[in-house]
């Protein structure tokens, strides 16, 4: 800004001694004249301060361990003006340095020089030397609240319309830098500071301008102060400075303030009418200059974020710029060319443009760069142009931007992870695009995601992998990387979005029985019971997930639901721990098999399958040469394996109704036959599990070894054989060991029993008059289904 001129000096009283010259070979025999009574040596000896603190940094610091801070500070208020300007020209002078600022802080200075300011009204001197040394200490919070504590800001923005350029700038520094804070950003619009912004745009000075700008640039991130803008034609004013080449180092600038008013509906048919989009195509093309090019693309990012907006730029053919400009070599103008394109292409129309004018090989292009600022652009982008667009999404996949996408998974940058899960769960929507995202090792890529804490990594991840894990071979990475842990602790999340999408990852992955049973392991399903009793927190996603869980297994979903459906089908391994308790952790058939005999009921398993002899005795030479512990596995049942070979040979050639009554009598004769209701305390049942559990020292009871079995075996076992053979029932558990099968049946001959000839549940009776079946609600089927009260078992 240039020095200022040395004011006139006041002119001496007659009656005063003629003035002693102050002549000093060193700066501490000036700090030592500074505590002088004699105003004529005050006012020379801040003059000769500020003559060497001028010189350079060095001075300034000697000044300083000089101790020269505390007397300069106290002389600003000397009622001697001329002493109080010079200490103002020394002390402002002093306070550039870093050294001295640090130092003033620790002085109780502020207040001081704003009470100067509100009482000397005409000394630009003072003016610009106070304003100078609060720029300096303007740019510490602490030193920020005090000034404005101090209510610094009204004689600051009143000093903005002073003629001294000096006394601006400092000013504006001042106020630059405390509008950083929101607070001081309201309470400078308040105080009306806009008017002398806009004037100083007017400056002859390149300085002010810019200083200008950024403040303005600021403070109209406020909506409010936005609005006062436009009414004092503010923005119409930047307009003009964008307009005029003569101004093109403004240009940045400007741009920067016409990006935040553009946050404005208003601002932006402001824009459009005055052909500021014309004009913001025009910065494209500017050659050498990505500053300002990043600025206008900053504004068709945000006039993008409107549908109707971006209209407009569809029709100014703003793809093809784009598209352009992605191949430019500045890495910052393709980052903002990115951040461009993500916005736009959340609009069909410009999604599909940018697809056939092939800028989607370039955003591939910008996630080999070394840029984290253009690989997180580029990603955004390819996750809004892949959102539901199945073209675009092939148009990645051509590119082969899905196998950087995955690397991207293992970066730093949690935004950039975000993007390049959400682009190839987007993606994964393709079963030959998901195959092969697949084969680059995506699943792999997700778990450590997975684990990660920031809530837009866990939404996208979550959902990525719920787009992925509709594979078998993906839910065996899965359980092989360790991913199935992080997954079901996501279910905790109290975010919305990450507790559906992971809701929606476990239903897939349950889908396969292994998977299922590994998140068991980790609480899944006391987790979902707690989801689905919560009224916040349930969901039909939780649901869903809880269903298909359960699904997955059959002896999960007996225990807790004490039904299976006719499509439920019961395989070898199922197993009947009873009735679950609420919260009770499911316990794995192995697990239970490894517990020692107690006093319970005994666990009751299927296991139909017959292992030949001589390769179990080939299994068992192998495992002892390799000195490996036996694997567990079920015990064979012989006996079980004969009962379904009989059902297929003899039950299978009758009709529909004989075959149900058959299969109850087969049942029946093995279970110890029939029982009669008076007689049923006296069956030996409990003795005969009991026996069973200490001749096999276990829990677990193959099915086939119960001789004497009541309602719940019979039920369980006529169930199992029917699954077997392919004939269709339930199986339903009561209270007190009661359970049953009901089957639906097309008979008119059964008509009697209080059904027509349209389709009818009966209950099949294995315990009483085996192969009877008995008309649901009937009053025969209620007695079966319930415990009578003079027969307890």
């Amino acid at each position: 800004m240039g020095k200022k001129a040395k004011k006139e000096s006041e002119t001496p009283c007659k009656d005063m001694f003629e003035a002693v010259p102050v002549v000093c070979k060193t700066p501490a025999t000036l700090v030592l004249l500074l505590s002088s009574p004699e105003e004529d040596i005050l006012i020379k000896t801040c003059e000769a301060i500020h003559t060497f603190a001028e010189k350079g940094d060095e001075n300034k610091v000697c000044l300083l361990r000089l101790e020269a801070l505390k007397p300069l500070c106290q002389l600003i208020s000397h009622n001697n003006k001329l002493v109080s300007r010079n200490a103002f020209m020394a002390l402002g002078i002093m306070a550039t340095s870093g050294d001295v600022k640090s130092a003033l802080k620790k002085i109780n200075v502020i207040p001081l020089i704003i009470n100067k300011l509100l009482e000397v009204q005409d000394d630009a001197v003072v003016h610009e030397f106070a304003t100078l040394c609060l720029a300096s200490l303007s740019v510490d919070f602490t030193c920020k609240v005090q000034i404005f504590a101090n209510k610094g800001l009204p004689p600051i923005i009143q000093l903005l319309s002073c003629p001294d350029p000096d006394v601006k700038k400092n000013s504006l520094e001042i106020i630059f830098n405390l509008v950083q804070d929101y607070q001081c950003r309201l309470a400078v619009h308040e105080l009306g500071v806009i008017p002398p912004l806009l004037e100083l745009l007017k400056s002859d000075f390149p300085v002010i301008q810019k200083l200008a700008l950024k403040t303005l640039q600021n403070i109209t991130t406020d909506k409010e102060t936005r609005i006062t803008f436009r009414e004092e034609q503010g923005f119409e004013k930047v307009i003009d400075i964008l307009n005029n080449m003569d101004f093109s180092d403004l240009h940045a600038e400007a741009l920067q303030v016409v990006t935040n008013c553009l946050c404005d509906d208003e601002c932006i048919q402001l824009i459009h009418k005055g052909g500021g989009l014309t004009k913001l195509m025009d910065f494209f093309l500017t050659p050498n200059m990505p500053e300002i090019k990043s600025g206008a693309l900053k504004c068709i990012t945000m006039v993008a974020q409107n549908s109707e907006n971006c209209k407009l730029l569809h029709e100014q053919n703003v793809e093809k710029i784009l598209v352009e400009l992605l191949c430019v070599a500045d890495t910052g103008v393709k980052a903002s060319t990115c951040q461009a394109v993500a916005a736009m292409s959340l609009h069909e129309s410009s999604n599909n443009r940018f697809r056939d004018l092939g800028g989607i090989p370039a955003l591939v292009e910008g996630l080999n760069s070394e840029s984290l600022v253009l690989r997180e652009a580029a990603t955004q982008a390819l996750s809004n142009l892949t959102h539901s667009n199945k073209l675009s999404a092939f148009a990645v996949y051509e590119a082969e931007g899905h196998k950087i996408l995955v690397q991207q998974l293992y970066g730093n940058c949690p935004k950039t992870i975000a993007n390049a899960a959400a682009t190839l769960g987007n993606m994964a929507r393709h079963e030959v695009i998901r195959c092969s995202i697949l084969s680059h090792g995506a699943i792999q890529a997700l778990v450590e995601p997975l684990k990660s804490t920031d809530t837009q990594i866990l939404v996208s991840t979550t959902l990525c992998l719920a787009m992925l894990a509709c594979d078998a071979e993906a839910r065996t990475q899965l359980r092989s990387a360790g991913g199935l842990h992080p997954l079901v602790s996501l279910l905790e999340s109290n975010h919305k979005e990450v507790l559906h999408n992971a809701c929606l990852a476990v239903n897939v992955c349950a889908s396969d029985k292994s998977t299922a049973m590994e998140m068991f392991r980790f609480g899944v399903l006391e987790i979902l019971q707690e989801i689905n009793q919560s009224v916040n927190r349930r969901s039909s996603f939780s649901e869903l997930a809880m269903i298909n869980l359960i699904n997955s297994n059959l002896s999960v979903k007996y225990s807790l639901t004490g039904h299976l459906a006719s499509t439920d089908i019961i395989c070898d391994g199922f197993y009947d721990a009873g009735k679950a308790r609420a919260g009770q952790k499911i316990v794995t058939l192995e697990e239970l098999s490894m517990q020692p005999v107690n006093r319970h009921q005994p666990i009751i398993v299927v296991h139909t399958t017959i292992e030949k002899k001589n390769e179990d005795k080939h299994k068992d030479e192998t495992q002892a040469e390799s000195h490996t512990e036996k694997p567990w596995k079920m015990m064979d049942d012989d006996s079980l394996h004969v009962l379904v070979k009989e059902a297929k040979k003899s039950i299978l050639p009758l009709k529909e109704q004989e075959q149900y009554a058959a299969l109850a009598r087969l049942v029946s004769e093995a279970m110890g036959g029939a029982v009669e209701i008076e007689n049923l305390h006296q069956f030996p049942w409990v003795l005969h599990l009991k026996k069973l559990k200490h001749q096999l020292q276990s829990n677990v009871i193959p099915i086939g070894l119960i001789k004497n079995g009541i309602y719940c075996h019979r039920a369980l076992l006529f169930k199992c054989l029917a699954d077997c053979i392919g004939i269709s029932c339930t199986l339903v558990r009561g209270e007190y060991n009661r359970a049953w099968n009901e089957v639906l049946l097309f008979s008119e001959n059964l008509s009697s029993n209080g059904c027509s000839s349209q389709p009818c549940n009966y209950i099949v009776d294995l315990m009483h008059e085996p192969g009877n079946l008995l008309a649901v609600n009937t009053t025969a089927a209620v007695q079966y289904q319930t415990i009578l009260t003079n027969n307890v078992v």
